[in-house]
């Protein structure tokens, strides 16, 4: 059996309209925060917590998240990801999710933050059924450094896979490796300092749908540069490069709160992190 430095393994379900866990199972430094129900929707909140405030050299963490049919959950994080020195290993952050038919994840976890020296991989692997619906968005920014510089950390590597009844609907690998290059060329974060990504999958993203939601929020006009790819299945993938992650964040929840509204008839959502 692998040896992790922490471990979390969460199954939830639908119950007469509530999402709730059925099992929950976490050990060494992962733990996750008791549910909580903001709204009448029946939508759970669960925070996601490292009580060691940071992952160091050779950390291993192992998130194993299940919705059950029409259950429906926001998945965040207590506080942002931050990564410090990895002199020997990098990290390594595996998440493997199931969704079942009808249900509905918000996966938005606070910034990475990666330090000087700092190297990181994530894996992510999503299992989704056809009429299952994904919000997934993440967002990167440059650590502090003693002596100010920007970029300082060794190599971040960020690989998320997404399956829709078993055929891989998407490939995504970002990979971060800023040491003795120029960062913020062209070509490169082309002036920026963050990098976001969002998908968006679920049936009713339709070419119709993203259009008017383009339209609508207008897009084009929001701060930051940003790109939108529709998939090979009805849904979208959006990049985005800033300066700030107040910026990024508040691009991003125009988007989600869009996505909430049209889609499940939910209020604005509130992620209160202080």
């Amino acid at each position: 059996m692998q040896r992790w430095t922490g471990m979390l393994r969460l199954t939830a379900e639908n119950r007469q309209g509530r999402t709730a866990a059925a099992h929950v199972y976490h050990q060494g430094a992962y733990k996750i925060a008791r549910p909580m129900y903001p709204d009448d929707t029946g939508q759970v909140y669960y925070y996601v917590m490292n009580p060691g405030g940071g992952y160091v050299d050779g950390d291993r963490y192992l998130m194993e998240l299940e919705l059950g049919e029409h259950a429906q959950a926001l998945i965040t994080t207590q506080s942002s990801t931050k990564i410090y020195r990895t002199p020997h290993q990098p990290v390594l952050q595996l998440s493997e999710v199931a969704l079942k038919h009808g249900s509905y994840l918000e996966w938005l976890p606070d910034p990475i933050i990666a330090y000087r020296n700092a190297r990181y991989e994530q894996r992510t692997v999503i299992r989704m059924e056809r009429s299952a619906s994904l919000i997934c968005a993440e967002i990167i920014t440059p650590g502090w450094s003693p002596d100010g510089a920007q970029f300082a950390y060794d190599e971040l590597a960020l690989k998320t896979e997404i399956y829709m009844d078993e055929q891989q609907i998407l490939f995504d690998n970002v990979k971060l490796r800023p040491h003795g290059k120029q960062m913020l060329s062209m070509g490169r974060m082309d002036g920026q300092t963050h990098l976001g990504s969002m998908f968006v999958i679920g049936e009713q993203a339709t070419p119709e749908f993203i259009e008017q939601m383009c339209d609508e929020i207008g897009l084009d006009t929001l701060p930051g540069r940003i790109g939108l790819s529709q998939l090979i299945v009805p849904g979208f993938a959006i990049r985005m490069l800033g300066n700030s992650t107040q910026q990024m964040e508040k691009v991003f929840g125009i988007i989600i709160n869009y996505v909430r509204q049209q889609w499940f008839g939910k209020e604005r959502l509130a992620l209160r992190k202080y």
